[in-house]
């Protein structure tokens, strides 16, 4: 029997348009996931992301600065898988390394290092908040270059371009 729930994208009909999210073969394809899942997958490991970030935040505001690192990361890692459940790991790394990207993703992906440099090693929250902030960033950047004309917009909002 079909699922008849509120938010049952299979029977949508056309009313959710294929796109490149799902093109191609998700990390997941061995599982034989459905559309809806591999939806309810990504939502599920963006918000698991989300909760461990605030966790982390709040444990930093306690002065955990190790558990603030540690959940901060594996927080923003659980937020990166959910996309192997729409495209898959491998064409987002295709992606991420595109010459339009690179710079941004490199700043990500050093930035979640970062955390734990300066957690372990140097052990200041400060600069934790300012590689997270960074990591933000980086991600925004990264992430507007999906949108046409999306980074020339905000570059003339800023008074930068």
């Amino acid at each position: 029997m079909a699922n008849k729930g509120w938010f049952n994208l299979e029977s949508a009909g056309g009313a959710i348009p294929e796109t490149q999210f799902f093109e191609g073969d998700s990390a997941f394809k061995f599982l034989g996931l459905s559309r809806t899942t591999r939806l309810y997958g990504f939502a599920g490991c963006l918000i698991i992301g989300f909760v461990l970030s605030v966790l982390a935040t709040v444990t930093l505001f306690l002065g955990q600065l190790t558990s603030f690192a540690v959940l901060y990361v594996i927080g923003t890692i659980i937020s990166l898988v959910g996309t192997g459940f729409l495209i898959g790991f491998f064409k987002q790394l295709k992606l991420m390394f595109k010459p339009v990207r690179v710079v941004a993703s490199i700043i990500f992906i050093a930035s979640i290092g970062l955390v734990f440099v300066g957690a372990f090693v140097l052990t200041s929250g400060i600069l934790c908040i300012i590689f997270v902030i960074v990591e933000y960033l980086a991600y925004t950047w990264y992430t507007l270059s999906y949108i046409p004309y999306a980074r020339a917009a905000v570059t003339k909002a800023v008074g930068l371009g």
